[in-house]
């Protein structure tokens, strides 16, 4: 048991990193908890992502975040978050999850984890949502060869595959596999491509209207076999050959853990958990959120640069609480 903890924040992703800054500078006592590695879900981008942002827009702390590109990449910011972790000295446990979330008599919490037990007297929730895709729901998706997740477009050269969906990381796969020798069709809902990065958008344009990628518009997946996929088209069924289904359909929070811990969310399809705008303190006393997790599924309103603030406001929240109570 881990005693007299002031905060524990569960989530080592750029705003869990930030809120811990903002704990350590106040002199708090804190603990900052992730299941996976740090900055899990940047981790798990694409090899060769380029962020939209500008390096500036996605500092923590004040720390400077130098970059060679225009648009940093995912390895530079891999290099970057691990750098400020280990300049700013952060107590990070990674590789333990986080289990379940007791109240006590005292008002403080108990934290159970997969590798020890933690009392503190506030917790910050700072997960993200990388970590459950949004399913098709068809008939095949549990094939291997149906893919939620893309890293190197190596691994498609010589393959049919078929990709999922019209925005960015539906661009990127489209564009990067092609190049590297695959097969690319798109499956798009909508009768035109989505919100895509401005220098992405006309290569993928003019690849289509070439006929290097094929695309149907105001179509879906209706079956995945091994080796085919039909979809349905304005036109009718139609059904092509396939080796891979790139289903970059978007992710979605682990709301089970927030209903679990007692969290209140709306009970429509956006799942918004219920918080104070201006503390972001959740229906739990003493318990917050931060960062993309406040959107529920609307997993693009929040992003690191527009959601990094709620570390500072948190924490000073908590901290002129904690000074008025000594």
């Amino acid at each position: 048991m881990h005693n007299n903890l002031d905060i524990i924040i569960i989530g080592a992703g750029p705003i869990g990193l930030a809120a811990g800054i903002e704990a350590k500078r106040k002199g708090l006592r804190y603990l900052i908890l992730d299941k996976g590695c740090l900055v899990n879900s940047i981790f798990n981008y694409p090899l060769n992502m380029t962020f939209f942002s500008t390096a500036d827009r996605l500092e923590i702390g004040g720390i400077p975040f130098t970059s060679t590109h225009a648009k940093p990449t995912r390895s530079e910011a891999l290099e970057y978050y691990r750098r400020v972790t280990e300049a700013e000295g952060l107590d990070v446990n990674l590789f333990e999850e986080v289990t379940a979330v007791i109240t006590q008599e005292n008002g403080t919490y108990q934290v159970e984890s997969s590798k020890a037990t933690y009392n503190t007297k506030h917790i910050i929730i700072a997960i993200g949502f990388y970590g459950i895709p949004n399913l098709l729901h068809v008939p095949g998706e549990e094939l291997p060869k149906v893919k939620h997740y893309y890293f190197d477009p190596h691994y498609y050269y010589k393959q049919k595959v078929l990709v999922v969906g019209a925005n960015n990381s539906s661009a990127d796969v489209a564009l990067e596999t092609w190049r590297k020798g695959a097969e690319v069709t798109m499956v798009v809902r909508e009768p035109t491509l989505g919100r895509i990065k401005y220098w992405t958008k006309p290569d993928l344009e003019n690849r289509i209207e070439e006929g290097s990628i094929k695309a149907y518009f105001q179509a879906g997946i209706t079956e995945i076999r091994e080796n085919e996929v039909d979809i349905e088209t304005l036109d009718g069924k139609v059904t092509i050959e396939n080796d891979f289904v790139m289903a970059m359909t978007g992710y979605q929070p682990d709301f089970s853990f927030l209903e679990k811990i007692g969290v209140q969310l709306t009970n429509d399809y956006k799942r918004y958990p219920l918080y104070n705008r201006e503390t972001m303190e959740t229906n739990l006393k003493n318990v917050f959120l931060a960062g993309v997790i406040c959107g529920g599924m609307d997993t693009h309103v929040w992003f690191i640069e527009n959601s990094r603030e709620h570390a500072r406001v948190i924490v000073n929240h908590i901290a002129s609480k904690e000074n008025a109570s000594n």
